[in-house]
């Protein structure tokens, strides 16, 4: 029991509170992420959980409470800062330079976290060590034929595993995920999920998502969240059955992701 009380957690929330005026958005949350998990955050519209991701990610500070990165308090750092430490994450609209190639996208993501710094003393052609990992990422995420296509050219789907390259192009341990299938066609968000199982492999995922099928074939856990407050967080089936649950947020989602159609 001592060693799993004294383990470190990849993200660990500790009473977490967040307010805006007399709104208190993050109501006293506490939640424990193991390193390797995959882990959803749904809940309904309006219950916090873009507010939780930003409060993670460095975009917003905590009213109270901490947050921990592997066992290193965060909450108050910037998210340049945070991002230093091993956590990155992508956001809800696509994030990438539109009039920068496939190629040229990722190495910008490759080179700070090979030591290079901001200098135009290299030809960034010379730079075998991030230009080979960055042909390494181009087949990660499936872009081998749109190597030198600007980004803006790509399909949405392309630009969604382009940002994917960008987000993980660093080495970071922990990756959060902001609704990373919004937008796609069925075939198009089977082959996300399959991507998304690839590229994260031995890392840390926490991710917001609303499509019930991509969360039940993606996390290991679920963690919902409801007016602010984590009302469970369990393995996908032990969430499927917990009556508090459906009766809060799932109801009729629970059984079209556990039918053929959806």
């Amino acid at each position: 029991m001592s060693a799993v009380q004294n383990k470190t957690h990849a993200i660990e929330l500790k009473g977490l509170r967040k307010s805006f005026g007399k709104t208190e958005i993050i109501r006293g949350v506490d939640l424990a992420i193991e390193a390797g998990d995959r882990i959803a955050i749904i809940g309904p519209n309006g219950a916090g959980k873009s507010t939780l991701f930003n409060l993670i990610s460095g975009r917003l500070a905590p009213t109270s409470g901490e947050v921990l990165l592997n066992g290193k308090r965060i909450d108050g750092m910037r998210p340049f800062e945070i991002n230093r430490l091993g956590l990155s994450r992508s956001f809800q609209i696509t994030n990438i330079f539109p009039k920068l190639s496939v190629f040229e996208n990722l190495r910008c993501g490759v080179l700070w976290s090979l030591g290079y710094r901001y200098t135009f003393l290299r030809f960034l052609s010379n730079l075998d060590d991030a230009n080979a990992r960055t042909e390494e990422l181009i087949q990660q995420v499936g872009l081998g034929k749109k190597r030198d296509v600007l980004a803006v050219n790509l399909t949405y789907a392309e630009q969604r595993a382009l940002e994917i390259g960008v987000t993980i192009a660093g080495g970071a341990d922990v990756i959060l995920l902001d609704e990373p299938t919004a937008g796609m066609s069925k075939t198009e968000t089977q082959h996300f999920i399959a991507l998304i199982k690839q590229v994260t492999v031995g890392k840390t995922l926490l991710t917001v998502e609303h499509d019930m099928g991509v969360v039940f074939g993606l996390a290991d856990k679920i963690a919902v969240v409801v007016y602010g407050e984590v009302i469970a967080f369990d393995t996908p089936a032990a969430v499927r059955a917990n009556p508090r649950v459906q009766e809060a947020y799932l109801g009729s989602a629970v059984a079209d992701a556990q039918g053929a159609g959806h």
